[in-house]
């Protein structure tokens, strides 16, 4: 994450209230592409040229994967996510270093850098690799890299199994964006839309699950409020974010201006993560032609309504993606998280009111402005209402992005919607929700799609990604993958979380689990600063629990 690159727009808001973080992160990017160095050598540099202690450089570029990451001419990011670890059974790293001479996170031979990410959005088809800007997808993705074979890059195969699309409206049923906004503009019906929304019950489907149109009463109406599009979607087996943006990105905006009426909003940041290059061409050029044709910019459509709109790239980082981290970020700091109150809706973005909502979020509120919110919640369940976005893995016989109504069975989306596993592979455990979700056995998929339901069985709804891991990995591998993921992206603002992710992963690599580890678990689950740390021993528990007796020592 990280707010960087964005336009002169941003930065000038920036710098109105005072703060020089777009401006930081832009040249410390700026600085990380040219310099073959670490940077301990050009971060001080860069920050004591902004007027701001090295300490401000230093600490940023640090943090940021992308920043710190050694680069050399040609830069190869190798996804090291759940659906690539599961498709190679962990042997992806190391093919990608054999068929370019370079070790994860170092420069080799002819100045080729590999760097090991998380999640590239390739899920469906993995493994995958970025070369720069270049997907390298498949099983032969060594193959592609080393030049015997061209890149290869699948599209994203999207479905929708209930009859009438929402958040796929545009990408399977041909509905054109920007058809709600024009009306709603020129008749003010900022509290419409708001009331729409909350008689839709729609809920945030970034992993929180915070009713949308609360949040945005919350704001209180200011003009000053700045309303973020979180594209920064990290869980690892999600790529519905990715999708959204590069194939209907007018949806997606359309979304974010009805938000921003109905908030009172005059200015909104869409911030898209660096993982995604595509995606960001794809918003930027939306972006772009919604000003060509008049949705933004000053007296929208000839109404009073003025609205700008800003793309921010992602600089790297998961947790990041909480919104109190991804706020730092935009402000040039590291992608920590925050202590609340004060909430991001009372003081956010430049102690601005803010409210982010993530993509997919976004792109169902024109569906839900122009049918009404009681169609909307006469979908889903009676409490969790409407559609989801559920993404499946390349384990799957037929992986890709299904549009779901919440409260399907589990059982349905992997059996009837999936295929099952590709070639009758045996299930050993299913992810739900990221890796930080939870898991199900094979033999407790019988579980209605919705958050209450997936808690009550030890997973998570989140963004709804489903990786299968087959026979061919056992339980112990995946329970030291998912420390692994801990102890890389933990921000380390706090020490439950910072210690105990490294300390859990060292535990799982020396043998047995020990009183000193259900401790570590307690501690965390109950004394992290944010959901990231508190989740994390909920997981791993899930995890023994899917895995029986292979890992039953493993369950404190």
């Amino acid at each position: 994450m990280g707010g960087f690159n964005g336009s002169n727009g941003f930065r000038v808001l920036a710098g109105r209230r005072g703060h020089l973080g777009a401006r930081l992160l832009e040249a410390l990017a700026g600085a990380a592409e040219r310099s073959p160095d670490g940077p301990q050598v050009w971060a001080p540099r860069v920050a004591r040229r902004l007027g701001l202690p090295a300490a401000a450089g230093l600490g940023s570029a640090t943090f940021y994967a992308d920043l710190a990451a050694p680069r050399g001419r040609r830069h190869v990011r190798v996804c090291a996510a759940a659906a690539c670890f599961a498709a190679r059974a962990g042997r992806q790293l190391t093919e990608v270093e054999e068929a370019l001479g370079v070790a994860v996170g170092g420069v080799g031979r002819n100045d080729v850098s590999l760097q090991a990410v998380r999640c590239l959005g390739f899920c469906y088809a993995s493994p995958g690799c970025l070369d720069g800007d270049t997907p390298c997808v498949g099983p032969t993705l060594t193959e592609q890299l080393a030049g015997g074979l061209p890149p290869v890059a699948p599209a994203i195969p999207a479905r929708d199994v209930t009859g009438d699309p929402v958040a796929l409206a545009g990408i399977v049923a041909g509905e054109e964006p920007w058809t709600v906004w024009p009306e709603a503009v020129a008749t003010g019906a900022a509290q419409r839309v708001l009331a729409e929304v909350a008689a839709s019950g729609l809920r945030g489907r970034g992993g929180a699950g915070f009713p949308v149109s609360a949040k945005w009463a919350a704001a209180g109406g200011s003009p000053d409020t700045v309303v973020v599009a979180n594209g920064d979607e990290g869980d690892p087996g999600s790529y519905a974010d990715r999708l959204l943006m590069e194939a209907d990105p007018a949806r997606v905006l359309e979304g974010l201006a009805l938000a921003c009426l109905a908030c009172g909003a005059r200015r909104a940041v869409v911030l898209v993560r660096s993982e995604y290059p595509q995606a960001l061409t794809r918003m930027r050029a939306a972006v772009g032609q919604a000003y060509a044709d008049g949705h933004l910019g000053g007296s929208v459509h000839g109404s009073e309504v003025n609205l700008d709109v800003e793309v921010v790239e992602g600089a790297g980082s998961y947790v990041a993606g909480e919104e109190t981290a991804l706020i730092a970020g935009l402000e040039g700091g590291r992608g920590c998280a925050r202590s609340r109150p004060p909430y991001p809706t009372r003081q956010g973005l430049w102690d601005a009111p803010t409210v982010v909502n993530n993509v997919e979020t976004l792109a169902a509120v024109p569906w839900i402005v122009r049918r009404g919110g009681n169609a909307y919640a006469c979908r889903g369940t009676r409490t969790e209402t409407g559609t989801k976005l559920v993404c499946l893995s390349e384990r799957f016989a037929r992986p890709g992005c299904y549009e779901v109504e919440l409260g399907t069975p589990v059982i349905h989306i992997v059996t009837e919607l999936g295929g099952g596993l590709q070639e009758g592979a045996e299930l050993g455990a299913l992810q739900v929700g990221g890796p930080l979700g939870g898991f199900l056995p094979p033999d407790g998929l019988d579980v209605p799609l919705t958050e209450a339901d997936l808690a009550r069985h030890g997973a998570a709804l989140g963004h709804a990604g489903l990786v299968a891991f087959d026979r061919r990995v056992t339980g112990r591998e995946v329970l030291r993958h998912v420390w692994e993921f801990a102890a890389a992206e933990s921000c380390g603002a706090c020490s439950p979380c910072r210690v105990g992710s490294r300390r859990g992963l060292e535990i799982t690599g020396s043998g047995t689990p020990s009183e000193e580890y259900t401790r570590l678990l307690r501690v965390m689950g109950q004394a992290s600063l944010c959901a990231f740390g508190r989740r994390v021993p909920a997981a791993v528990r899930s995890l023994a629990r899917a895995y029986g007796d292979e890992l039953g020592e493993w369950d404190r």
